[in-house]
């Protein structure tokens, strides 16, 4: 950045390179003298390389950026109505891919429609079948639970598409907890004479079990918490965070 008879005499070099995105990253901290410092090095920068893409990244954004993904504590300005991250980002698609080649194993031979029920499994069968190795076929229901006949009840709003006669089923869950929803379409799609029926689950809430349903697949067992993320909402909120956190309790009714 400056030179004296041919000597270089100030150098700046950024602390990382992304060559995705051609771009340099510098990180720096709250030290007052530091920030000035890498400010005017920056600006420098800038006018000696105007083509070189640098940014800088404060403790606050590289922070931002953790809790985005999963990672470190988030704090009440970025996801102020989460309480912990019960699952991060990286957990979540090492556990995916791992369900997806032992499906993929099972189903050697075979050519399984997977059946997701919207909404809040929109990320996790997205990533699984993108996971899974056999010529597979992808369909969506959505439902609705209700009070009937004394019990939970499910009400059919979208029904499936493909025909199912003879064909070996996934059904993708997001969430299995009393299991009562489950049952439910477990025997409605029963209905339609598969040749079997399996259930891959991303979460199973145990403590909360009311019926016996048959889980075959299970990313991860969880404790009895209202979670979201993933695809998984709060009044149509934080469906779209890529790890699973748990709400803070003073939110739920």
């Amino acid at each position: 950045m400056r030179w004296e008879r041919g000597h270089v005499t100030e150098a700046f070099t950024p602390d990382f390179y992304l060559p995705d995105l051609n771009l340099y990253v510098e990180l720096t901290t709250l030290k007052s003298s530091l920030t000035a410092e890498k400010n005017r090095k920056m600006r420098l920068l800038k006018e000696l390389y105007p083509e070189v893409n640098v940014i800088m990244l404060k403790k606050r954004d590289y922070l931002r950026l953790l809790a985005k993904y999963g990672y470190g504590p988030l704090s009440p300005d970025q996801v102020p109505d989460i309480d912990r991250v019960l699952i991060t980002a990286t957990k979540l698609q090492q556990r995916v891919g791992e369900l997806g080649a032992q499906i993929s194993r099972d189903y050697a031979g075979k050519e399984p429609v997977l059946i997701g029920v919207l909404r809040g499994v929109i990320c996790f069968i997205s990533d699984l079948m993108r996971h899974i190795s056999v010529p597979s076929a992808v369909d969506l229901m959505a439902i609705s639970s209700y009070e009937g006949n004394g019990a939970g009840a499910v009400r059919i709003l979208k029904d499936i598409d493909e025909n199912i006669k003879g064909r070996d089923v996934l059904l993708v869950e997001d969430i299995v907890d009393t299991g009562m929803t489950l049952n439910h379409v477990i025997d409605y799609l029963q209905t339609k004479r598969p040749a079997s029926i399996r259930v891959c689950t991303l979460l199973d809430k145990r403590a909360r079990r009311i019926v016996n349903v048959p889980l075959d697949y299970v990313a991860f067992e969880i404790p009895d918490e209202f979670v979201v993320g993933y695809g998984l909402d709060f009044h149509q909120r934080f469906r779209n965070l890529p790890f699973i956190a748990v709400l803070k309790h003073e939110l739920l009714p």
